[in-house]
């Protein structure tokens, strides 16, 4: 990842007896706006709380309007606002098992995917920046032109990275050629 300290997984951050192990649920409903990596949503409320928490982290999307990861943790403050997001949701819809469950090949069918995520996401802006809007929708909006900016700059980069990491078992270190995505 662009500016991820070498050698830091974020995971490193999560204590481990802090959520039981999802038995494949979360992963079964995880929700297809997910960026990839070791933290997602499954099925989350819908009172649009994740952002208080972790607001370059996590939107709003799809046909409920449950939270999504759309950017995943570089450092260990980011972590904490993840978990404080998690800890918010009373469907108990957040994972940290991203590691174990993302495939290179899934990786790259989310990134085929992009246009569709990317219009979704644009078609959300719009609706969050029509006149009259609620203020949360507002704020919402501001999500929704990080995470456009995201797909059009550093994310690619990124899911390179974590590409990396899912086959090597580490993040790249100065210098790793980076698999294509």
């Amino acid at each position: 990842m662009t500016d991820i300290p070498r050698r830091w997984d974020p995971m490193s951050s999560v204590p481990s007896d802090l959520f039981i192990p999802d038995d494949g649920t979360k992963w079964a409903e995880k929700h297809w706006l997910n960026v990839p990596g070791p933290v997602y949503t499954g099925q989350t409320d819908t009172c649009w709380t994740g952002r208080y928490c972790a607001p370059r982290h996590v939107l709003y999307g799809g046909e409920f309007y449950n939270e999504f990861v759309y950017r995943q943790p570089k450092s260990p403050a980011e972590v904490e606002a993840l978990l404080a997001a998690a800890n918010e949701d009373p469907f108990d819809g957040y994972a940290f098992d991203g590691d174990s469950r993302w495939t290179p090949i899934a990786v790259h069918a989310w990134w085929l995917d992009r246009r569709r995520v990317e219009q979704h996401v644009a078609d959300l802006l719009a609706e969050w920046t029509a006149e009259e809007v609620h203020p949360q929708e507002a704020e919402a909006a501001e999500g929704a032109r990080d995470f456009l900016a995201y797909l059009a700059g550093d994310l690619e980069t990124d899911l390179r990275a974590y590409l990396f990491r899912l086959e090597s078992g580490r993040y790249p270190d100065k210098g790793d050629r980076l698999p294509n995505l």
